[in-house]
């Protein structure tokens, strides 16, 4: 695995990435059709307030960012130790993103395994993630690190005439 530090986010870190990552959140949202372009960012910081209403000290989240060996970060990933349906002894992972320059490195793996062992030194037995079905290289991540499918959700579009 590629040289990557991967530690707790410290409160200027996690100001810059709450901004990056809402936004984030608001166009994955508008590209899977969830929301319009108009009120997803709004939405976006309505969901940010309700999981992270403390941010950085909102109890039982842990907020990680991976930095090369020189201290250039290269990406981030938030989890929360329960669940958020309450799926008993299963942690969540909220966010994983690497930069865009950083990608295809192996920097996913590294940040996903770190998230595993941080959750797991919490004493959690499990972690699940969601993942948009149009993100193939995370799918494909997820796969060869262990992760199955739990529940699926699929959409068909009905504004285009079928034959």
């Amino acid at each position: 695995m590629p040289e990557l530090v991967v530690r707790p986010m410290g409160q200027s870190e996690f100001d810059q990435w709450y901004e990056a990552s809402t936004r984030v959140l608001a166009a994955s949202q508008v590209a899977a059709g969830n929301w319009s372009a108009e009120e997803a960012l709004t939405l976006a910081h309505e969901a940010r307030r309700a999981l992270l209403p403390d941010r950085l000290a909102t109890a039982g989240m842990l907020f990680l960012v991976g930095l090369l060996p020189d201290g250039t970060p290269v990406g981030s990933a938030w989890l929360g130790l329960t669940h958020p349906r309450g799926t008993p002894n299963c942690a969540f992972l909220y966010f994983i993103e690497v930069d865009e320059q950083h990608r295809g490195t192996g920097y996913g793996r590294v940040l996903l395994t770190a998230s595993e062992d941080a959750a797991r030194s919490h004493g959690v037995r499990s972690l699940e993630l969601n993942v948009f079905g149009s993100n193939t290289p995370a799918i494909q991540l997820y796969e060869t690190s262990g992760y199955g499918v739990v529940t699926q959700q699929m959409r068909k579009s009905l504004d285009e005439q079928q034959s």
